[in-house]
Parts: C-alpha cells; sequence; structure tokens
C-alpha cells in the first residue's frame, strides 16, 4: 500500500525547466528531470519525530544537491515485527525497497535468508569500511567472509534518576554502585522502573550487579546466566519485585516510568536518548530539571549492552549503485554529526572525534556510557534467545519457578540456540 501511494504521488509531480514540464511515472525506472536520468531510491527507516526531520529537512536535501540524479523517497515506518515481516514478504513478490535502515538484531536473519545484497562487491568497500571508528559493528553484517550491511548509529541506555528523591534522600548525585541505588530504594520505599524482562531492560541491571548472560564470546550461557552473580542480582530484582518497589506490570512492560522518574516515585529507569530528544523544548527542559542521567554503574564491568541501526540494500533492487551512494553518503562524516544531535552516536571514525563533549547536554552521560559497555556479536537468533530469556523470566517474577532453575533452565535453551549449526 505504501508503494501504491507513493507511485501515485510521483505521478502527479510535475517538473518544469526551460518551458518544458517532465511526468514522473514509476518509481522503479530510470526516470527524466531536466533532460538527466534521475535514479530513484525507496528508503525505508525507523527514525523518531526529531531525527526523521532532520531527515526530511536537512540530510536527503543535502545529499540530492550533491547527487542532483539520485531522487530519495523516504518512507518512515512504525518499529515492530510487523515490520520484518512486511519486508519478508516484499521481497518475495521482488517489491522491496532500496535500502532499509534495520536495527542490527535483524540483519542476520535477512542475510542467511538471502534477502540482502553483498556491500563488499562494490570496488570502493574497503575504503568505506576503513572509516567506521568500531570495526565490531560491522561484524552484524559479516557472514561467511561477506559483509551485507554497514552500520549506521550506536545507542546505550543511561541510568536515569529522579532529582527530587535524591535531593530528599540527601544525595546531591547519584549513588555509584547498583547495590546503594538498590538498598536506597527498598528503605525509602522507591521504584526501581524496570521497563520489562527482556535483555534490553534488565541486563544493565543484572550486569551492574556482577551477573552476566553468557561468556565473553557470547559462546555459552550455562555457568554464566546461572553462575552464583547472576542468580544473586537476579535474586534482589524479584525481591524489590515481591516488596511492590518494581511495577506490578513489568512483564507486560511496566508502568509509566517515564513520568514516574520526573515527578512521580521513580528513583531510576533505564533509558536511550529517546527519553530527551522526543521533546519539545519545553518538556525537554523540564525533563532536564526533573532528572539526572549518568551511565549505569559499571564498578563489576561493562553494564549497558551497545545496541543500533545498520543500512543494508535490499536483494531485487532496481538502483543498487545509487544505493550505494546512498549508505556511503550517509556513513560519512556530514552526515553522521548531523545526525548526532539527536543523541545517535556515529559509526564514522571523524565523526565520532569531531563530536563536542558537552558536560552540560543530555547526551554526554550517553557518550560516557558507550566506553563502558559492550557490543554482542552477530547473533542470528537473538530474537529467540531473548524470547527464551524473557519467558522465563516472567515465570521467575511469577512466582512459577526459582530463580535458579529458571535461570538454568534458560541458559540450556539458550545454549542450544547458540550451538546451532551456521548461526554465530
Amino acid at each position: 500500500m505504501a508503494r501504491r501511494w507513493i507511485s501515485i504521488l510521483l505521478i502527479v509531480i510535475l517538473v518544469s525547466g526551460c518551458g518544458s514540464w517532465k511526468v514522473i511515472t514509476n518509481p522503479d525506472e530510470v526516470q527524466t528531470l531536466h533532460g538527466n536520468k534521475v535514479r530513484v531510491i525507496e528508503f525505508w527507516h525507523t527514525y523518531s519525530d526529531k531525527e526523521n526531520r532532520i531527515l526530511d529537512r536537512e540530510l536527503i536535501p543535502s545529499f540530492e544537491r550533491q547527487f542532483p540524479d539520485i531522487k530519495i523517497i523516504s518512507v518512515r515506518q512504525a518499529y515492530n515485527n510487523g515490520l520484518k515481516n512486511t519486508l519478508i514478504a516484499r521481497a518475495s513478490s521482488n517489491r522491496v525497497p532500496d535500502v532499509v535502515r534495520m536495527h542490527m538484531e535483524w540483519v542476520p536473519d535477512f542475510y542467511q535468508n538471502k534477502l540482502l545484497m553483498r556491500l563488499n562487491k562494490f570496488p570502493d568497500f574497503r575504503k568505506v569500511s576503513e572509516a567506521l571508528n568500531n570495526r565490531k559493528a560491522i561484524s552484524a553484517g559479516f557472514h561467511q567472509n561477506q559483509i551485507y550491511s554497514l552500520p549506521m548509529d550506536m545507542y546505550v541506555q543511561a541510568a536515569i534518576f529522579n532529582r527530587e528523591l535524591l535531593k530528599r534522600s540527601g544525595y546531591s548525585e547519584p549513588p555509584r554502585t547498583m547495590e546503594e541505588i538498590l538498598e536506597l530504594a527498598r528503605q525509602k520505599r522507591y521504584i526501581i522502573g524496570l521497563g520489562g524482562l527482556d535483555t534490553w531492560r534488565t541486563l544493565p541491571f543484572i550486569y551492574s550487579l556482577g551477573g552476566s548472560l553468557t561468556d565473553a564470546t557470547f559462546s555459552k550461557a550455562t555457568g554464566y546466566l546461572n553462575g552464583e552473580a547472576t542468580v544473586r542480582a537476579v535474586e534482589k530484582l524479584r525481591f524489590l519485585y515481591k516488596e511492590g518497589l518494581i511495577d506490578r506490570t513489568v512483564g507486560e512492560e511496566g508502568g509509566d516510568n517515564w513520568e514516574g522518574v520526573k515527578s512521580g516515585n521513580v528513583l531510576i529507569t533505564g533509558e536511550g536518548p529517546w527519553f530527551y530528544n522526543i521533546w519539545t523544548d519545553t518538556e525537554l527542559h523540564r525533563a532536564l530539571n526533573c532528572t539526572i542521567p549518568i551511565p549505569f554503574p559499571h564498578d563489576k564491568g561493562p553494564s549497558p549492552i551497545i545496541a543500533g541501526e545498520d543500512l543494508v540494500i535490499m536483494k531485487g533492487s532496481k538502483q543498487p549503485e545509487a544505493a550505494w551512494t546512498f549508505l556511503k553518503w550517509m556513513t560519512g562524516k556530514e552526515a553522521q554529526l548531523t545526525m548526532s544531535r539527536t543523541g545517535l552516536f556515529p559509526t564514522n571514525l571523524e565523526a565520532s572525534k569531531s563530536m563536542k563533549k558537552d558536560r552540560d547536554s543530555y547526551i554526554y552521560p550517553y557518550q560516557e556510557a558507550l566506553d563502558y559497555a559492550f557490543q554482542r556479536p552477530s547473533i542470528k537468533n537473538w530474537g529467540e534467545i531473548d524470547e527464551v530469556y524473557t519467558l522465563y523470566m516472567r515465570q521467575i517474577f511469577g512466582g512459577e519457578i526459582s530463580v535458579k532453575d529458571g535461570l538454568t533452565r534458560a541458559a540450556e535453551e539458550i545454549d542450544r540456540l547458540l550451538s546451532v549449526p551456521g548461526y554465530e
């Protein structure tokens, strides 16, 4: 449906020049504009409101000025499994967008199903990849000595504290260890704003308490997820849940931690930079006045997970060369620095070095957090691993199973998933 409307829109766009009119009719074909051939690229993404404004008002116009023979059609999508299923379904009927910005977790599924174009086939790929500041980031698209994606941006969670609750408790700045944070919550009956029981929401707390999901290479969960330190960490969280200090609906994404950490009884919540960057100036000012963001405690080792989005060219793209030109430009210094204003961190080395480190900006704690975060390697079935983990965490918090038994069963199932041939 989206493509149909795009086609209709393009049909009615009339382009004038030198007294003549040209009609753009088919987004899949090379078109003529002022006597020159124009290649149309359809770009699907899930940018937020603020990010999308920057894309539409700054990045795409700048790109099209530099490459007047390429037209970018930007299509914003909702981030959910429906988008993933739509892309897979469209691929089977050869109706794919040319370029997609997708979560790095999705990339292995797509290349394993042969839905992505190899990027290292382009002559200048090596030069482009060497400009990236995080060599691990490219691993999401690495498979059997081929590269299927370029990392576009990275982000992590920060620990966001309720400024008023800290002040009431005699703290001018947040406690520096997770043990102290949880003890303060217990003593004062403050809420720990755990937003769900999946890996993204819980692991920063668990790692800050000394626990872990797997070994350092993400190849084995038994002995780590059900190890003594992780069991102890989850027991502390479950105790707070039983005491009513973690929202009772945490298994279904929890309560309103965003408002609670600004004006309610939530002491801490973990969130990405969108906690701040989605607001208007007035609401952003309120959020900054009411909260204090810092990196998650890392005295026991890395805590938050580095996540991010990759750019891919779908197999079936009608304009692969133009799509590659767009990928290169979007991972270049200019585009990356522009988008970094939203709190999305560059993967481009020059852009990363050029970022200003303003200690008064809400972005600064996220910049710091990157230094203490860890990045897991590309794992094709990460979605299944996350589902297994979340299922057993729900059973643990629901009192259906003990912490030790639940984590042991989860570790065993995750080990089986990690050992499936062809999974990395």
